[in-house]
């Protein structure tokens, strides 16, 4: 199903024009379509035509998604959430972001990408309102600044940033465990040397929440401008943020450098509103703010903070000092610019450039292309800093030479590009195991202020103990190698049954019988498995409280599986269940297996799958350069609207671990549209 752009692209726009006559021209020249599945085709004139109908297509499926993301964004969440949007109301002004879009957003983002989320905000509106049920009172119409504000505020929460925050005013004392869902993602490519047919293969496969405002929405958007992808977008975020376009692809992990620079400072004694450096007293930035806070009543409170900076960053007062917080991407407007640009590239080459433009504060990529390329970049914006000290503790705040102003370079970023292994892959692992150990980056060539990961995932090590044993992989094998279901006997996990093994039950019944099971546990997470859900939920309870005793998470493993099914054996998928509606399904996979499947415990002990795999995206270009992709999303494209018929139409073939079509092309869209409109003005 090969195509050339150029003539792909006359015919979609060749079509735009045939229906110019057929209903009224809205401000913008946009057709939606919506194939089989649900799944919008946006075809506009220009970018900003694109833009405002992706906008609209998501609203109509999503808007409610769409007002949380761009609460948040305002820093109002606790209009919405009450109490628990407090914290993250704070964060947005501990991190100035409305004072960064105010002072750069028409000065740094160029016009045309301005355009382009302004026109997504007008796209939203539209929708909204046809709707004003579905908004909350008194909520003032989108803005391209929202977006802008989205990405601001939320691309350091990719490496942790939200985190370091809470660890650091957290009091001394309390060891709070941190409920988050623990996730993680797996990209990888092979190039044709590897593949048995020439082919060049990517795959796509980011773990996030099922729902929320990180939750993948899948969308075809074409433009006359040259933008034409095929992929996953975020809530208020109009780019494809990985997938592919007719000529390259890549997929996104999250990585964990050390990003974040914490100072302790020196306050002037007789003056608390002033830190030393380098001798001197300087005034801090001092403001309060007013953060409005629904009441379960309906109506608001206020809660006021305090809102501090010096001249390395945010300033928070704990009972244990007073710390300066410098990261990555602090008051960076310009993510857009990168993103379109991204998008729009048509070779490594170009791709690369949009890379060197460095904005993105940090993210995993791993690449592929219809010219057999491969690569694997550890992205991230980190700081040069200066020898002799660990900047993953504190440092002192009295200094300005301790305050980077430079940082490493694009091309000195842990980078592998066509190594003779022709495979590339990351699963939220250290870049030093990313290929064949032969082809792998040496880390004493990265200085150890760079705060560049050394772990491994289990899901990493079952790349080298699947994709890396074969040399001559089949379109069928590099499916199947995605839904491995298995736990390395390297990983924690293994490791984990293993010590709970070589305990000694000295006769305890309950403890021997539980070695029992385990000992016959082949390690795999499929549903008929009758030692899986004793180990995951053992282990997960040892993860959650590491200071705590093996031998107690055991028995409290044991305890909830008598108490719900009657015995400390179920098969897995008794227990680990995806439900959606009216479905409710055993799922195969578990926490940090390759067909990862993240649950809580409802009510009735079984697990309810709420993140992990999502939307999986298999890309390919054979050798003589053509494109097919196929996809699935874990529900189906009207992420809450419960009448639709897209609700969870996704979800069975998302369980029985397959895929459907990404028609990318007319020639390939054609006889699969199932609605075809014009968004209203």
């Amino acid at each position: 199903m090969g195509f050339k752009t150029t003539a792909g692209l006359g015919l979609a726009l060749a079509l735009l024009a045939a229906t110019a006559q057929a209903a009224p021209k809205p401000g913008h020249d946009v057709r939606i379509r919506r194939d089989d599945w649900g799944v919008p085709h946006i075809l506009g004139r220009t970018d900003a035509d694109a833009a405002y109908g992706l906008g609209y297509a998501q609203a109509e499926d999503d808007l409610a998604t769409l007002v949380l993301g761009t609460l948040t964004a305002r820093g109002q969440l606790a209009t919405l959430q009450g109490p628990t949007g407090v914290d993250s109301d704070y964060l947005v002004q501990l991190q100035d972001v409305w004072g960064a879009i105010d002072r750069d957003y028409a000065r740094k983002v160029p016009a045309h990408v301005r355009g382009v989320l302004q026109a997504y905000a007008d796209g939203v509106n539209a929708y909204a309102r046809k709707h004003p049920e579905k908004l909350p009172a008194g909520f003032k119409p989108f803005r391209g600044q929202d977006l802008e504000a989205g990405f601001v505020f939320n691309g350091p929460t990719f490496y942790g940033l939200d985190g370091a925050f809470r660890n650091l005013m957290k009091p001394t004392k309390v060891a709070a465990i941190d409920d988050k869902l623990p996730t993680g993602s797996n990209g990888l490519a092979v190039g044709p040397a590897r593949s048995v047919d020439g082919a060049t293969r990517l795959l796509v496969n980011s773990h996030q929440p099922y729902t929320g405002t990180v939750a993948w929405y899948e969308a075809v958007v074409q433009s006359g401008e040259g933008w034409h992808v095929a992929g996953g977008f975020f809530p208020g975020a109009p780019f494809m943020l990985h997938g592919h376009n007719a000529h390259l692809g890549w997929a996104n992990t999250v990585n964990n450098p050390d990003l974040v620079d914490v100072y302790a400072l020196t306050l002037n004694p007789a003056n608390p509103g002033q830190y030393r450096l380098d001798g001197a007293w300087k005034d801090l930035e001092t403001r309060r703010v007013q953060i409005k806070v629904k009441r379960p009543d309906g109506g608001f409170d206020t809660v006021s903070r305090e809102v501090l900076r010096s001249v390395h960053g945010p300033v928070v007062r704990t009972d244990h000092g007073v710390f300066a917080v410098r990261y990555a991407g602090m008051g960076e407007v310009r993510q857009p610019q990168q993103y379109l640009a991204l998008d729009k590239a048509t070779s490594l080459a170009e791709w690369k450039a949009a890379m060197s433009l460095q904005v993105l504060p940090s993210i995993n990529y791993v690449y592929a292309d219809e010219k057999g390329n491969v690569g694997y970049v550890y992205n991230a914006r980190i700081p040069v800093r200066k020898d002799g000290f660990d900047w993953s503790g504190v440092v002192p705040g009295d200094r300005s030479d301790l305050i980077p102003t430079r940082e490493v370079p694009f091309a000195q970023l842990p980078q592998l590009w066509n190594p003779k292994s022709a495979l590339v892959f990351n699963s939220n692992n250290t870049p030093f195991r990313a290929t064949e150990p032969a082809d792998d980056l040496k880390p004493e060539a990265y200085p150890k202020w760079m705060g560049v990961q050394t772990n491994m995932t289990n899901r990493a090590y079952r790349v080298l103990e699947t994709y890396a044993q074969d040399r001559a992989i089949t379109a069928a094998k590099f499916n199947a190698y995605k839904y491995d279901l298995a736990y390395s006997r390297q990983s924690d996990i293994g490791k984990g049954i293993a010590a709970l093994l070589a305990l000694n039950p000295n006769g305890d019944a309950d403890l021997a019988a539980a070695q029992a099971v385990l000992k016959g546990w082949d390690l795999r997470t499929d549903v008929n498995s009758r030692g899986a859900a004793l180990a995951v939920l053992t282990l997960t309870r040892i993860n959650q409280n590491p200071g705590g005793s093996p031998i107690a998470a055991l028995k409290a493993a044991m305890a909830d599986l008598k108490t719900h099914f009657g015995r400390i054996d179920p098969a897995w998928g008794e227990v680990n269940r995806i439900r959606r509606g009216k479905l409710d399904l055993a799922i195969d996979g578990a926490p940090d297996v390759y067909r990862a499947v993240y649950g809580r415990p409802d009510p009735d002990g079984r697990l309810h799958a709420l993140a992990g795999d999502t939307y999986v995206m298999f890309v390919s270009w054979d050798k003589a350069g053509h494109l097919t992709s196929r996809s699935i999303h874990q529900f189906g494209s009207a992420t809450l609207d419960e009448t639709s018929p897209h609700y969870a139409d996704q979800t069975p073939l998302f369980v029985a671990m397959k895929t459907k079509p990404v028609w990318f092309t007319e020639a390939q869209l054609k006889g699969h549209v199932q609605r075809d409109y014009r968004p209203p003005a």
